[in-house]
């Protein structure tokens, strides 16, 4: 894998149960783990790898990450099967997205470009 100076080159999120969260992310958005211990997972397949602390309790207020969806109603669907809580929806000029929380309560939002008529 390639890195590239001053680019974003991982992310991680809290979560207490590992589990949960993995079997979250892996059938809504289809995304691997590889365990690292019993407090950390890490994930990839979702266009930048990250992973998940176990046994912390998410933090609100703080950077949004946002997912692309070619399809956002069946990612919509895809993550309330999975256990996800959709809290918002949004229309913007060029696109519309919607925002969930995950079981293990963090915030993410997954987007897409508008149709054009």
């Amino acid at each position: 894998m390639s890195r590239t100076n001053n680019h974003v080159d991982y992310i991680e999120f809290a979560a207490e149960d590992l589990k949960t969260v993995q079997a979250f992310y892996a059938a809504a958005f289809g995304w691997a783990f590889q365990d690292w211990g019993e407090t950390y997972t890490s994930f990839s397949g979702s266009g930048l790898e990250g992973g998940f602390r176990g046994g912390e309790k998410p933090q609100s207020g703080g950077a949004l990450v946002i997912l692309y969806a070619d399809e956002l109603d069946a990612s919509e669907k895809r993550v309330i099967d999975a256990g996800g809580e959709i809290i918002d929806h949004h229309d913007f000029p060029g696109g519309r997205r919607f925002h969930f929380r995950d079981p293990a309560g963090n915030v993410l939002g997954v987007w897409t470009i508008a149709e054009t008529a």
